[in-house]
């Protein structure tokens, strides 16, 4: 029997030598139609795919909050500092914030995100959070960036708070007037 089983071992071809054969062949029926590349398509890179195993790690600012994210296939759940999503945020408006781009490329049940929120308050987290998941997606899957760069998700919100001035309560507020 185990004989049989060696014979059958010996006449099956490598894998590799299969795929050098089937590639000499289609090269010869390419040549044979006379299907002939032209310089731009010979010269323009392919573009590169990014593994479905590995995760992707992207980062998003807003105000003061920084947020580090890993995008990881998944079935829609977020893990935040620890926490869930619900635990996080309690607020409805942040949530359906940090979930948009995901439902603007209809993935909203595709990937887990994971992520690393410091500094800011919720609403500046939120918004950095929403950014770094756009991005992320955007570095999985190219095709989805012209749907978020629309909406808006790509652009980086550079309002800041103004630093405070001498003389002043705040950035702009001046102490009340007095005549007399």
């Amino acid at each position: 029997m185990t004989d049989e089983l060696q014979q059958e071992e010996n006449v099956t071809p490598a894998p590799e030598e299969t795929t050098e054969v089937a590639a000499e062949e289609t090269a010869e029926v390419a040549v044979e139609e006379g299907a002939e590349e032209t310089v731009e398509e010979a010269a323009a890179p392919a573009p590169i795919p990014v593994p479905t195993g590995r995760p992707v790690q992207t980062v998003g600012r807003r105000k003061e909050a920084v947020v580090r994210v890993r995008l990881v296939p998944g079935n829609g759940g977020f893990k935040l500092n620890g926490k869930t999503l619900e635990q996080y945020f309690p607020n409805k408006v942040h949530q359906q914030l940090i979930k948009e781009p995901l439902v603007t490329v209809e993935r909203v049940e595709n990937f887990d995100v994971f992520a690393t929120l410091r500094g800011g308050g919720p609403s500046g987290q939120a918004g950095a959070l929403r950014m770094a998941i756009a991005r992320a997606l955007v570095a999985y899957e190219a095709e989805d960036r012209p749907a978020l760069k629309k909406a808006g998700m790509l652009t980086r919100d550079a309002r800041e708070k103004e630093r405070k001035k001498y003389g002043l309560k705040k950035a702009r507020k001046a102490p009340q007037y007095s005549k007399r």
